[in-house]
């Protein structure tokens, strides 16, 4: 009886295991791989902040391995995204056989919406936050004091912001999750809206560099995405009660 009980557990395990290498390996080779593509990358990334400073100004490094080691940043964050495919299926493949077939097609719903909103909120982040805070902060070069970007600070900047707004599109699956689970309820969460307009200022500080510009376009984003959540919760919520009282009417007629 032990034995049976534990079998399972270890054929999970290295059913883990398995899947967690394969995922590690497409990883590492994704990295070799789009190291070569780390150049043109690093420069269409660089585009908004080129865009913002006068015509000829270069980007600089200021230690001898500092692009190496933004060309292999480049490269790591690249992979997760190129090999995310990988890892989604194993994943999925890994946790399917769990679940139920209506809970696969909402497993695979919130699953795609969430790659969805991450990336939106990454196009949201380089093509409307970018342009505005470079442009915002190289308005104050004068003609003694002259900005010359080094690759590695820009990167480091960049990135932290694009993790911040594709996190923070995030908020309104979390709160069908949530309300889903019954968790929290979406009438109460709309109660608390003063409260999280405080608590989006203050990640909205957390998440992004400290300039006011960055965290105001990250905060007023996260109060409309939280109101986005609410109204899809409501509507999951209402549809979901009106299928139990279809099914209890069912049940009713047949009894």
């Amino acid at each position: 009886m032990a034995d049976m009980a534990v079998m399972p557990i270890r054929l999970h395990l290295r059913d883990l295991k398995k899947r967690l290498s394969v995922i590690i390996v497409a990883y590492l080779i994704g990295v070799m791989v789009l190291m070569n593509f780390s150049a043109p990358v690093f420069d269409y990334f660089a585009e908004p902040l080129r865009s913002a400073l006068p015509a000829g100004t270069p980007m600089v490094f200021l230690n001898a391995p500092d692009v190496f080691f933004t060309y292999l940043k480049v490269a790591l964050v690249l992979s997760l995204f190129v090999t995310s495919p990988v890892t989604f299926y194993q994943f999925w493949a890994f946790v399917a056989p769990g679940l139920y077939r209506h809970e696969r097609r909402i497993f695979v719903g919130y699953l795609l919406a969430s790659v969805t909103l991450l990336l939106a909120g990454g196009a949201f982040a380089y093509y409307v936050v970018f342009p505005l805070i470079f442009k915002f902060f190289l308005g104050f070069a004068t003609d003694s004091i002259q900005a010359l970007p080094a690759v590695r600070d820009y990167l480091s900047f960049g990135l932290k912001l694009l993790f911040a707004f594709g996190l923070s599109f995030q908020i309104p699956i979390v709160i069908m999750i949530l309300s889903r689970l019954e968790l929290v309820d979406p009438q109460v969460l709309a109660g608390k809206r003063r409260f999280v307009i405080v608590w989006a200022f203050i990640l909205g500080a957390l998440l992004t560099p400290p300039d006011m510009v960055s965290q105001l376009l990250l905060a007023f984003p996260m109060m409309l995405l939280f109101e986005i959540g609410i109204l899809f919760s409501k509507l999951g919520k209402r549809r979901a009660e009106k299928l139990r009282r279809q099914e209890t009417g069912e049940a009713n007629a047949g009894g």
